[in-house]
């Protein structure tokens, strides 16, 4: 990839994003044979958020593969059930990710985990707002952090 995302959007150009599906466990190897497919075909490469409303490999993890492997990541993070959201976003721009898609996410009963509660403490449009606060240097609370 020669431009970043942000690079490729502010173009004009048509964008091409594809997705990524981490397996159900620490076996990465099909994973990264896929990101070594696409990287250098797209602009950025989506790596989804317990697709399906199952537990897999996080999007965080599959993110820093597809850096390491000199692709374009693209965080997804799903609200269903996520009240670190705004430490997985810190975790994520520390380690060089900067993309992210925010959905609402599978419901629950359609998964692997049924007996588990979704939350839906936010929207698909919140963490949006909880981004630019974080790039403002504040938090949901409006605490100031050590670093945007």
């Amino acid at each position: 990839m020669a431009q970043s995302l942000r690079e490729a959007l502010d173009s004009g150009k048509f964008v091409i994003t594809s997705e990524i599906g981490p397996p159900k466990g620490t076996n990465i190897e099909k994973m990264l044979h896929h990101i070594d497919l696409l990287k250098d075909k797209v602009d950025g490469l989506n790596v989804t958020d317990h697709q399906s409303s199952v537990m897999r490999f996080p999007s965080i993890g599959g993110c820093l593969a597809i850096k390491e492997q000199g692709g374009e990541p693209i965080l997804q993070m799903t609200c269903r059930d996520r009240m670190a959201l705004e430490a997985e976003l810190l975790f994520a721009y520390s380690r060089g990710i900067k993309n992210v898609l925010c959905l609402t996410g599978d419901a629950v009963p359609v998964g692997d985990h049924k007996q588990a509660k979704g939350v839906f403490d936010f929207d698909s449009t919140q963490p949006l707002h909880t981004v630019c606060l974080l790039e403002s240097g504040k938090d949901l609370g409006a605490m100031t952090l050590t670093g945007r």
